[in-house]
């Protein structure tokens, strides 16, 4: 079989976390008048990301995609170069009109359970020490981005072999997030 592209920043590995480490600067592909966006935080729960919507490099398979506070995210060049994607979805996704590069993405639902957390992609950094990526989620995604389903054993053993467990929804923690943020809604959440 065919070498699969994950995604350049794992394919061969990837860096552990830097737990001392609190943020850095993303920058879009343009050459010249890049957005940047500083990000004045560690991520969270950064993960290889298969769906539809997340932006991924040229040739990749996954994105990879981690959260950080809402308020730790500021566009610090270029802001004019910047649209949302589709603002219907519920992540907006914020890119540049030129390169198309994916900045960051936001949920203005405040009633969603991870309204308050922005979606950044820190492969656009030149600094290290970023959160690892922990898992895979919307592994069968791909094949809805054109990855061939008879590949779909070697994609999913590919990433476990890097350690990331993979998921067709989001990791489990994630998960009872948001059914936890389900519950309170209804008046039936128990800790």
């Amino acid at each position: 079989m065919a070498h699969i592209n994950l995604h350049p920043a794992i394919n061969h590995g990837f860096k552990p976390t830097d737990e001392n480490f609190s943020g850095g600067t993303l920058k879009c592909h343009c050459a010249r008048h890049p957005v940047e966006v500083i990000v004045q935080a560690q991520t969270m729960h950064n993960h290889a990301c298969g769906c539809s919507k997340c932006w991924k490099p040229a040739g990749a398979t996954f994105a990879i995609i981690a959260v950080v506070p809402r308020e730790k995210v500021s566009v610090i060049a270029n802001p004019e170069k910047i649209k949302i994607v589709d603002e219907s979805a519920t992540i907006q996704r914020h890119a540049c009109k030129e390169c198309g590069v994916h900045m960051y993405g936001r949920i203005e639902n405040k009633d969603h359970a991870f309204h308050g957390l922005d979606f950044v992609h820190t492969e656009l950094s030149e600094q290290s020490g970023w959160s690892a990526p922990a898992f895979a989620a919307f592994v069968s995604s791909i094949i809805e981005s054109g990855a061939p389903v008879s590949q779909m054993n070697e994609v999913r053993s590919s990433l476990n072999k890097l350690g990331l467990e993979t998921y067709d929804c989001l990791s489990p923690a994630l998960m009872d997030v948001l059914a936890a943020h389900t519950a309170k809604q209804k008046g039936t959440y128990h800790a």
